[in-house]
């Protein structure tokens, strides 16, 4: 690095500690001490440290920072301290901007997004403070412009287009095939509506959307008969993967549906239960627009008596992934009833304890899915748990 570089670089440091302290993020002013100095006062070379001086003293008279030199030779001595005196004018000398200004040009960008994804005011008090949104800052809205353009654009597709290749979709919306797979936390991010939330793998975020790298089949269980595009049949023991479209309904006697959002809960009911005559329909976490539009079909074409059940996890994407289903189940004349997802239902050793934020974020999606006195429930309780932590013994 040369001795240019080794300045600008230090006070680009400096400038990030102004930053910080702007955002309140930092109490103590920013300087430079003998100890960041040290790149600077270790140089060998006189003419590599008057290279350095140069830059420095330029920066003063950009009225940017005050400088302080060897108190033994305050006239040529290396320069021992460095304080920032205005945030704005280092920024212009370095050509960079400052953070306060980069913010402001993205909430400016993202502001007509607000409307339809109000996590984005969450995500900007995060920022306000120099903290970070799933690793993120402000300086790239242009990825979270295009996570909203893509979460509107499927939700705006046709039926006969609810399952398409991400890479396919892209490529068509972006002129990119690979622009979408580039945006999973920030999809994330706006699809769940929270800053909180565990982060989920870019296939979970993708199937909300009804985008597949590769499809896979839903998974069915129970002695139940199914109708499909070309053929009728017993579901397999244990279970039976299927394609979402070409399940048309149920041919038998159901004595009750449980979706189920986790794999490893639906595998150990469906060696319980392939012998009953209940439907068990595995989510795969949040159903797919084609899951959606299977879940219809089968609930339409059961008597309009059979008792309907979700079993998910007891946490705040679990009640929401709830609220979407529920919302399907009440279109189709039932109501969807909770099965295993109450406070008193998880052992003391599985139970989280939750922020006050994400447990009115469950009371929200609990209310949702018509489920009041649940979400009271765990309001109250204030912990969460996973779903394998309330399997049926």
């Amino acid at each position: 690095m040369s001795a240019g570089a080794i300045a600008r670089d230090l006070l680009a440091k400096l400038l990030d500690a102004g930053n910080k302290h702007a955002a309140g993020a930092r109490a103590r002013a920013p300087a430079l001490t003998a100890t960041h100095l040290k790149p600077y006062s270790e140089l060998r070379s006189w003419q590599h440290k008057q290279e350095c001086d140069e830059t420095f003293l330029a920066a003063r008279d950009a009225g940017a920072v005050t400088l302080q030199r060897d108190k033994l030779n305050p006239k040529d001595g290396l320069f021992e301290r460095i304080d920032l005196v205005e945030v704005q004018a280092l920024a212009r000398f370095l050509g960079r901007s400052t953070y306060a200004d980069q913010l402001a040009q993205t909430v400016a960008q993202l502001e007509p997004l607000k409307a339809d994804f109000p996590v984005i005011l969450e995500m900007i008090g995060r920022w306000t403070g120099m903290a970070k949104v799933r690793g993120l800052g402000p300086q790239d809205a242009g990825a979270w412009i295009d996570a909203a353009k893509t979460i509107r654009a499927c939700a705006s597709r046709s039926q006969d287009a609810i399952a398409t290749p991400v890479r396919e979709f892209s490529a068509r919306l972006f002129l990119d095939s690979k622009r979408i797979e580039a945006l999973p936390a920030q999809l994330d991010v706006l699809l769940s509506g929270s800053i909180e939330e565990s982060p989920r793998t870019a296939a979970q975020v993708w199937q909300e959307l009804g985008l597949f790298r590769e499809e896979h089949p839903v998974l069915l269980a129970g002695l139940v008969h199914i109708t499909r595009g070309r053929s009728a049949g017993l579901i397999d023991a244990p279970y039976m993967g299927l394609p979402a479209g070409t399940i048309q309904g149920v041919a038998s006697k159901v004595t009750e549906v449980i979706t189920i959002e986790n794999k490893t809960t639906f595998h150990s009911e469906a060696k319980r239960r392939q012998d009953h005559e209940v439907l068990l329909i595995y989510t795969a976490g949040m159903p797919s627009p084609a899951w959606r539009a299977m879940y219809m079909r089968l609930l339409v074409s059961l008597s309009p008596a059979t008792p309907i059940f979700h079993w998910g996890d007891v946490d705040e994407g679990g009640f929401r992934i709830a609220s979407t289903i529920a919302a399907v189940t009440k279109a189709a004349g039932f109501k969807l009833q909770p099965y295993a997802m109450s406070p008193d239902d998880v052992p003391t050793a599985m139970r989280v304890k939750a922020s006050a934020r994400t447990l009115e974020r469950i009371h929200h999606f609990a209310c949702a899915a018509d489920w009041p006195d649940l979400g009271r429930s765990v309001l109250e309780a204030g912990f969460v748990a996973e779903q394998e932590a309330l399997e049926r013994s």
